[in-house]
């Protein structure tokens, strides 16, 4: 697949950047070369090779989930400019 100044023109319009006409050229080769990389990873046999999620096989530390500071309603709720019942009193937006 090419990109053609055409094409980088459209996908700049796409994106919403501003690419200027004399800059147009560069921009195609530079997508042309991305699909060239992906083009060549595409030739590489992965077969039998599991997917990875990292670079190095370790585990991620994992912590126990436990509430380590709760019961602070009323400290929160003070700063409300209006609370009611135990909760934010906020005023109605929806008709």
């Amino acid at each position: 697949m090419s990109i053609d100044t055409k094409t980088a023109a459209h996908v700049a319009k796409l994106a919403r950047i501003r690419v200027e006409e004399d800059a147009l050229p560069v921009l195609a080769q530079e997508f042309n070369t991305i699909l060239g990389f992906i083009e060549q990873l595409n030739e590489v046999d992965v077969e039998g090779i599991e997917p990875m999620t990292s670079v190095t096989p370790m585990r991620l530390k994992r912590r126990d989930d436990v509430v380590t500071d709760g019961d602070q309603q009323a400290a929160v709720l003070s700063n409300a400019p209006d609370a009611r019942e135990g909760f934010f009193a906020v005023p109605k937006v929806v008709e």
